[in-house]
């Protein structure tokens, strides 16, 4: 069985300042999502289910998901505030997505496979594509994440937040989760709540959201949302995010997560003064013969 890739897509950039899945950054006019999907279709993958928002299906589809119809099976899920499970309103203080994980839960009847998830809005690159397919074909119940080295997924322009890896072997431990990181020279440093500066030395193993799972996870995430929204529903900012659920799952020991470290560069942008550097390795990338001058012929 091939895998099914999952795109997150529902979320504007809020520090990026507008739509940024649907902005061009090939030679051809490609956006990031035309790699990540060109890369998966290399890969092996057969599928292709995009969550989105309902109010930007109309835009989403013209500008981005037509373009793959006819190359890879397309489909839809829709990330809405109140899908909740039974039992669970909506707060009337809350405006704010439920987070990545609740994403997630949205495509519990669009995969039937195992699959992988990404963010819309990074270039993971072609060899994360295809260790991840390979693991994701070998039918085993553990689950994968591709891991980066932190210093190659900062930004110039602003802090960025990443999920530091624990591992023990090529298993992970847990997920600590550092929201305020920047560069300090050709090492690293976050600041925690309390303002206070931590050194970091820029090897770290971090998660850039590129997840393996099989449909196995959905009841599982089912399960640990129900308890997000019990203990913090009443949090207008709390959001319930993939690797906090993958942390809980892990230390709890009701799953086992692969770590499969990429030799590819992460880019992306958070900061809109990110695009020109993105445009700038992927012309770079061209260039060497990774990708061809127009993606889709």
């Amino acid at each position: 069985m091939q895998p099914t890739l999952v795109v997150l897509a529902a979320g504007m950039g809020s520090r990026y300042k507008g739509l940024k899945q649907v902005d061009p950054v090939g030679p051809s006019g490609e956006t990031i999502i035309d790699y990540s999907v060109f890369d998966a279709i290399r890969a092996g993958f057969d599928k292709l289910v995009f969550i989105i928002r309902k109010d930007i299906e109309q835009d989403f589809r013209t500008a981005i998901g037509r373009r793959f119809e006819g190359r890879i099976a397309v489909d839809y899920a829709f990330q809405e505030l109140d899908r909740l499970p039974l039992g669970f309103t909506v707060p009337p203080s809350r405006a704010k997505p439920w987070g990545t994980g609740h994403a997630l839960l949205m495509t519990t009847e669009k995969v039937q496979s195992p699959f992988a998830a990404i963010n819309a809005d990074d270039f993971y690159g072609r060899h994360s594509f295809q260790m991840l397919a390979d693991h994701l074909r070998l039918g085993t119940p553990d689950y994968a994440m591709v891991g980066f080295v932190l210093r190659n997924t900062l930004s110039d322009f602003g802090t960025v937040a990443r999920g530091e890896c624990k591992l023990a072997g090529d298993y992970l431990t847990g997920v600590v989760e550092l929201t305020t990181i920047e560069r300090d020279g050709t090492r690293a440093k976050y600041t925690d709540e309390q303002g206070k500066a931590h050194p970091l030395s820029g090897d770290e193993i971090v998660s850039m959201n590129m997840w393996g799972f099989h449909p196995g996870i959905f009841p599982r995430l089912e399960r640990l949302f129900v308890r997000f929204l019990k203990e913090y529903s009443a949090e207008p900012k709390r959001e319930f995010y993939i690797p906090s659920a993958v942390n809980t799952l892990v230390t709890e020991g009701a799953a086992k997560v692969k770590v499969l470290r990429t030799p590819d560069s992460w880019f992306g942008m958070t900061y809109r003064e990110d695009r020109s550097r993105v445009t700038e390795s992927i012309q770079r990338l061209v260039k060497e013969g990774a990708y061809p001058e127009k993606l889709w012929t």
